[in-house]
């Protein structure tokens, strides 16, 4: 049986953007992460916050998409930081050596008051 996977945005404020993920990210879901998040990126948000909080299961696929999502904040001058971390996810960022590149913090409100923190105002 699968977790019906959502995505949610819950902020949006200048270019910082928080991505909610819940259910499981698999193959079946990573395209709709990724094209969300590239949405954002277009859209003005470069710097995402991924929370991962509500993530039940994730793979390959899913760690390929945050990879994706990493590269395209990265081009547009953004970041991608990631937030409540599952265990799987997390040995799976250790393994192929993505925690080094990929913050990550213990809840999306410490990720998203790092992220404001690190913004400039003009």
């Amino acid at each position: 049986m699968t977790d019906a996977f959502h995505i949610d945005v819950p902020h949006t404020d200048a270019a910082l953007a928080v991505i909610a993920l819940s259910g499981e990210f698999d193959i079946a879901a990573a395209p709709a992460v990724r094209a969300r998040a590239l949405e954002l990126i277009a859209n003005g948000h470069p710097d995402l916050v991924a929370d991962l909080s509500g993530v039940t299961f994730c793979d390959s696929s899913g760690l390929g998409a945050l990879v994706g999502i990493w590269r395209c904040a990265k081009d547009a001058d953004g970041s991608l930081t990631l937030a409540a971390i599952p265990d799987r996810l997390s040995r799976l960022l250790s393994v192929t050596g993505m925690d080094a590149f990929l913050p990550a913090y213990s809840s999306a409100d410490a990720a998203l008051a790092a992220r404001q923190g690190n913004r400039t105002t003009a």
